[in-house]
């Protein structure tokens, strides 16, 4: 193996960013980013503390109440987003050489989050411009309407999975429709968060809008959830921390957007394109170095084909490029850090024990350091089994058969995940009835994960809370005031109004 390739005109430390400055921590407080495929510490980042996070909030919520950004009209809003999006596109090499060297992402894959950051950027700043609201109307009597507002200082959380492109994903919406933020990237994948200071300065975006702060979940990241200045919460990650953060935010009744892990079924039919459907599941769970959310980690396959398209599979897992993540030839690059890796390691080996290794089942050859996990393939796993059940999210896939389509359904809802499904099948009534009836915020019919920006992403059970994507970000990120106009004569009750008095008979003993 040769040396890993390091970028150049890398930041010698990393730092907050708030108020349109970049500024250490306040008790100066730092921590080691490692790449991973040297494991060795390249860079050091401000670790931020609960002034830090006081700090940037400060900045975020006197940009909200006295700056321009929420008060400028969605065109003009839009330009500053039109020209965030040009430059990220006229940017996305760099940003791709970054992240692959900062996460171990196939540069060739970095480069296409690259330019969906890009698209996000492009998708909300049209949208806020096309974007209308109600009015509902009662002719002669009342006009009624509704206001649409940002809500103010958004706190962002975001994953060290594609991070760039999923600061994008949560920044866009939360900017475009008015509002200022504070984000916190991912410890383990810093490098390319701060990129964007320079993005929004040459783009036109006011100072304070957009706030940057490192530092750990458990300290910068809660304090950040628990701030009563931050009345919105965006949260990508696992689970148990999405829980976490769902209980810390209840008490003021926060906003909450959590997109969280997932363990999708990939249910192949007798009657599906076979060729397509290996291609579609074989992607699916080793792209992005299988570190990610929707991944198709249980390919559930009936019985009929089941061996035939096992063979197949795991051949494909063989043929898989394990390399550098800079060469453009590499399929699969090295998970991000060395503790995500003996984590995934450790379902390995758990999996050995459970399945029936096809493929992979350690590292692979000629990669002895570095966070290198071999695309690993275990057959014949029963729904019990803990690779069946778990998250693993990393290069390992756990295939099962199924007799009927009764059973196809019970084992693709049998986990306590639901973020995404995959079914491949001819029939097109089976397709859609078994859509309906899988536990999943999204089901893909005879195709890969191929996302329109307007539809909702988010999941069920486990795997979160709310939805975000098109119009539901705009939802989420505003609230709606409705407006009653009164057109006629008020038709109220005199409730309390003096009337005159009664006349009574006296010499009736019960006037009534």
């Amino acid at each position: 193996m040769t040396d890993v390739h390091t970028p150049a005109d890398l930041p010698t430390k990393l730092q907050h960013y708030i108020d349109g400055e970049f500024v250490d921590s306040i008790e100066g407080g730092t921590f080691d980013v490692l790449d991973p495929v040297s494991n060795q510490t390249y860079v050091q980042a401000a670790s931020g503390t609960e002034a830090d996070v006081d700090r940037a909030v400060a900045a975020a919520k006197r940009a909200f109440d006295e700056g321009p950004w929420p008060r400028m009209l969605p065109r003009e809003r839009s330009r500053v987003l039109h020209r965030i999006a040009d430059i990220v596109e006229s940017r996305d090499a760099r940003l791709a050489e970054l992240e692959a060297f900062d996460s171990g992402l196939p540069i060739t894959q970095a480069l296409g989050q690259a330019r969906r950051a890009a698209e996000n950027f492009r998708f909300f700043a049209d949208l806020i411009v096309a974007q209308v609201d109600n009015a509902f109307k009662v002719p002669g009597r009342q006009m009624n309407y509704v206001n649409r507002k940002p809500i103010g200082v958004a706190g962002l959380i975001t994953p060290w999975n594609v991070p760039f492109m999923q600061e994008s994903w949560k920044l866009a919406p939360a900017i475009a429709t008015g509002n200022t933020v504070v984000m916190k990237p991912a410890s383990y994948t810093p490098l390319s968060a701060v990129l964007w200071p320079e993005i929004f300065r040459e783009a036109g975006l006011p100072d304070g809008v957009f706030n940057l702060i490192f530092g750990s979940g458990g300290v910068a990241g809660d304090h950040l959830v628990r701030h009563p200045d931050v009345p919105i919460i965006s949260f990508t990650g696992d689970s148990s921390t999405g829980a976490t953060i769902s209980t810390a935010a209840a008490p003021q009744f926060k906003s909450l957007s959590l997109e969280l892990g997932g363990k999708s079924p990939a249910v192949v039919f007798a009657d599906a394109d076979l060729e397509a459907a290996l291609d579609a599941t074989v992607f699916g769970v080793f792209s992005l170095n299988g570190e990610r959310c929707t991944a198709g980690s249980r390919v559930l396959v009936e019985r009929s084909i089941y061996d035939d398209f096992v063979a197949k599979f795991a051949q494909r897992a063989k043929n898989i490029v394990v390399g550098l993540p800079g060469d453009p030839s590499t399929e699969v690059g090295a998970l991000v850090h060395p503790n995500h890796f003996e984590k995934v390691m450790s379902y390995i080996e758990i999996g050995k024990g459970e399945g029936r290794l096809l493929a992979g089942g350690g590292r692979p050859e000629g990669f002895p350091t570095g966070n290198y996990v071999a695309p690993t393939v275990f057959a014949d796993v029963a729904p019990e089994a803990r690779i069946f059940q778990e998250e693993i999210f990393g290069p390992v896939v756990a295939i099962t058969p199924f007799d009927t389509e009764e059973e196809a359904l019970a084992l693709a809802n049998d986990t306590k995940y639901g973020l995404a499904a995959y079914v491949w099948t001819s029939d097109l009534r089976r397709a859609h009835n078994f859509a309906q009836a899988i536990e999943s915020g999204m089901v893909w019919l005879n195709s890969n994960n191929v996302r329109d920006l307007r539809t909702p992403f988010g999941g069920v059970k486990a795997s979160g809370l709310g939805r975000e994507g098109g119009y539901r970000s705009v939802d989420f990120y505003t609230t709606q005031q409705s407006v009653q106009i009164t057109l006629g004569t008020a038709h109220t009750p005199a409730f309390g109004k003096q009337l005159p008095p009664v006349e009574q008979d006296l010499d009736d003993p019960d006037p009534r």
